[in-house]
């Protein structure tokens, strides 16, 4: 009997891969989160908590113990040195966890599995997946989007996107891309389809995802 399937979910800052991730799960795929697990391994006292710590101080902490978001945000989006520091020490530990909850749905007996990752290709974790699906919108859908999602300008806003791959060259490198520049309706559509054609090759295989 055929093993585990792993897919992968990218896209790019306000591509709306989150809103796609949330449809799979409802339609009942399982999701291992790398932003959920990231959130979590940054809690007070957690790994990634105590390495913000010993890295920058208890100045990093907001008055209730918890991490200060926006500074850190600060101090490492225009600091490549510091964003070469934050890569070392998240990755291998946002790494561990994803892999603890493959294993989880591996022995549970879960089909197919999806790694929601924003920065797959960036970190190199599409070797994982045996597919990856792209959310795609072109570049000035993903600019306006943006800017109304953050109210920030339209400076501010290119140099977040510009801080990624673009989703150009992520569409280039996907296996299955999902274009989310029109309508929601189309956009759903796009992914049941998607889903469906999984589960008919789990039907043929003898399994369901």
């Amino acid at each position: 009997m055929p093993g585990m399937r792993i897919f992968a979910l990218t896209g790019g800052i306000a591509s709306g891969k989150s809103t796609v991730s949330k449809h799979l799960h409802r339609l009942g795929a399982a999701i291992v989160d790398a932003d959920r697990i990231a959130h979590r391994l940054a809690m007070p006292h957690q790994p990634l908590w105590e390495a913000y710590m010993n890295h920058f101080g208890a100045g990093i902490l907001l008055p209730d113990g918890t991490l200060n978001r926006r500074a850190i945000g600060r101090a490492i989006f225009h600091d490549a040195l510091e964003r070469k520091w934050l890569d070392e020490v998240s990755h291998p530990l946002i790494r561990s966890q994803m892999e603890k909850q493959l294993e989880k749905h591996r022995a549970s007996g879960k089909g197919a599995v999806f790694l929601d990752v924003p920065l797959l290709y960036e970190v190199g974790w599409d070797a994982i997946a045996e597919e990856v699906w792209v959310v795609y919108v072109p570049f000035d859908v993903q600019l306006a989007r943006l800017m109304a999602r953050d109210a920030c300008d339209e400076t501010a806003a290119r140099e977040r996107i510009s801080s990624q791959m673009s989703l150009d060259e992520k569409r280039r490198r996907a296996d299955f891309v999902i274009d989310n520049s029109g309508t929601w309706n189309s956009t759903r559509r796009q992914v049941e389809i998607a889903w469906e054609r999984l589960g008919q090759e789990k039907q043929d295989e003898g399994e369901v995802p």
